[in-house]
């Protein structure tokens, strides 16, 4: 049977962790930051994860 294949999209999106975490960046970051305050920007940076059906779908597309 050959290599599964990793979804690209989701490569580019998303970390799987040693643990076995998915690891993804927040949403809200891109444009429009000014009306945002300096602790929800500073918030917005750091790395939020994936729980429950989510992150098993996510695990199933990267199979490496």
């Amino acid at each position: 049977m050959p290599k599964m294949k990793s979804h690209r999209g989701a490569a580019k999106r998303f970390k799987v962790t040693k643990s076995g975490k998915v690891k993804r960046a927040k949403a809200y970051k891109s444009h429009i930051l000014t009306k945002k305050s300096s602790k929800r920007k500073r918030n917005l940076r750091q790395t939020g994860f994936l729980v429950g059906a989510d992150a098993e779908n996510i695990k199933k597309i990267l199979p490496y």
